[in-house]
């Protein structure tokens, strides 16, 4: 089966550690699309400086050719944050489902400042992201979770549910 899925949240919530579990159980090909930040927008971030809806329209129109690229299926890690961001990339990739992490500010914060050392995103800009956010638990083909369950349970929620789907 060809899933296409963006695994979503603010930064913090496991999208990384749950894309690459739901990837390896599927055979599915990995997109980390914080490789695809630019060098601009990265220094952005690492200084502690918000990126904008200009700073994300280039890397989201290119994250969606990569999504439309993978054929066999696809997991991205895209922070995704508004219904506009989604809808540039469905728009790329008709079907695509989103997983999205909850996670609340103080856990998020404590994950975000806990990776300082391995990350460039800067643990100032997480409150940033909750402002931010627009949910998208009322949208369609989206999954949302509990970030702060363990790994394998999270990937069973998520297979079954793209199981489940396939099979309704």
């Amino acid at each position: 089966m060809s899933f296409k899925l963006v695994f979503m949240g603010v930064a913090g919530c496991g999208k990384s550690s749950l894309a690459v579990e739901v990837a390896r159980v599927e055979g599915l090909t990995l997109i980390e699309g914080d490789d695809f930040h630019s060098e601009v927008n990265r220094n952005k971030m690492q200084s502690g400086v918000a990126l904008t809806d200009a700073d994300r329209a280039d890397w989201l129109i290119e994250l969606g050719q990569l999504l439309k690229k993978h054929s066999n299926g696809v997991a991205l890690t895209c922070s995704a944050l508004k219904q506009a961001y989604r809808n540039t990339l469905r728009e790329a990739c008709p079907g695509l489902q989103f997983v999205f992490m909850r996670i609340n500010l103080s856990d998020a914060q404590a994950r975000v400042t806990a990776r300082a050392s391995t990350h460039f995103f800067s643990s100032s800009l997480v409150q940033s992201q909750f402002h931010t956010l627009e949910s998208p638990e009322s949208e369609a083909g989206v999954l949302c979770v509990n970030a702060m369950r363990p790994l394998p349970e999270l990937t069973h929620q998520v297979t079954d549910w793209l199981h489940h789907k396939e099979l309704a």
